[in-house]
């Protein structure tokens, strides 16, 4: 019923967005309003409690589901807000209005005697180069959860989904040849420059956003270890209430136990077996990558068997 509800208020929100952008006037009042709506009123909502940063087809959207459906816990009006990264231009109060109410929170705290947390999930968070500094300014204390996947099955999944919606043309094999010329210059533009935003990079970076290690240290260099949740999506697939519960752990929320785990976002998009070389190409690529995240974090995924 809540994934559902969801679904329905996206879809109602993507409708409204098209037919508005048709009519360029009557979108630009409709922002204008919004925006002018949010400096007013943005001080009467509360900031995220968590984000999840990614990574990108790594369980982030089943995880983020599980935990609207506990009774503490408030959705923000998306599960990608992607302030951080693409909308840090409309400001803090324009992020505010994604979030519930202060007064929804005070009565819980005070009638109730319970905590209200809130949050959102923007898997490409995890790879802005900005994005860890931005939140500091902003969030500091906010506790952040990273779901890592393997790499290899990270980028497959991830290059069906931009196929299956028309948005990739090429082969597999193809597209991970060329990702380098698709995507030249695009992070290090992003990295020079604040205010570009390469859509290009988070589309084609199949292998590269499976690169883990360089960007969670760029988190943890500017936040405490403490902040961090990691959990390997296989693990999560696989025990998914033990790792559902160590996240309301890690989130100072109590035990609550789902009557169903229905998987959201990772079996949505139907794909045929990768090829055998292909397999065994990107191990190879990876390998090294993931020995280094291993060191670092002090704990072996064993994605390279």
């Amino acid at each position: 019923m809540q994934i559902q509800y969801n679904r329905t208020s996206q879809n109602i929100r993507d409708f409204v967005r098209l037919r508005l952008k048709n009519h360029p006037k009557l979108n630009k009042f409709a922002i204008s309003s919004h925006r002018k709506y949010c400096s007013f009123t943005g001080f009467l909502h509360i900031l995220p409690d968590y984000l999840i940063l990614g990574a990108q087809k790594s369980g982030t959207n089943s995880l983020y589901w599980y935990l609207r459906q506990h009774p503490f816990v408030k959705r923000a009006t998306t599960k990608e807000i992607l302030f951080f990264d693409k909308y840090y231009d409309r400001g803090l109060n324009w992020y505010r209005v994604c979030f519930p109410l202060k007064s929804q929170r005070y009565f819980l705290k005070n009638i109730l005697g319970k905590n209200l947390l809130t949050g959102e999930a923007t898997e490409r968070y995890l790879d802005h180069p900005h994005a860890p500094q931005r939140v500091k300014e902003s969030i500091p204390n906010v506790k952040f959860i990273i779901l890592l996947r393997n790499p290899v099955d990270r980028a497959y999944s991830h290059y069906n989904m931009r196929f299956s919606v028309g948005n990739e043309t090429l082969s597999f094999e193809e597209a991970i040849e060329k990702e380098v010329q698709r995507t030249k210059g695009e992070y290090e533009k992003m990295l020079n420059d604040e205010n570009y935003y390469s859509q290009a990079y988070f589309h084609h970076s199949y292998l590269d956003r499976g690169l883990y290690v360089e960007k969670i240290k760029r988190w943890m260099s500017i936040f405490p270890k403490e902040q961090f949740l990691l959990i390997q999506s296989e693990e999560f697939l696989k025990n998914t209430p033990l790792i559902y519960n160590k996240v309301l752990k890690f989130l100072n929320l109590p035990k609550w136990d789902l009557k169903e785990y229905e998987e959201v976002g990772l079996a949505k998009y139907k794909q045929p077996k990768m090829k055998d070389e292909t397999r065994k190409k990107l191990i190879e690529f990876f390998q090294p990558h993931n020995q280094k995240l291993y060191e670092f974090l002090g704990r072996n995924f064993s994605w390279d068997k």
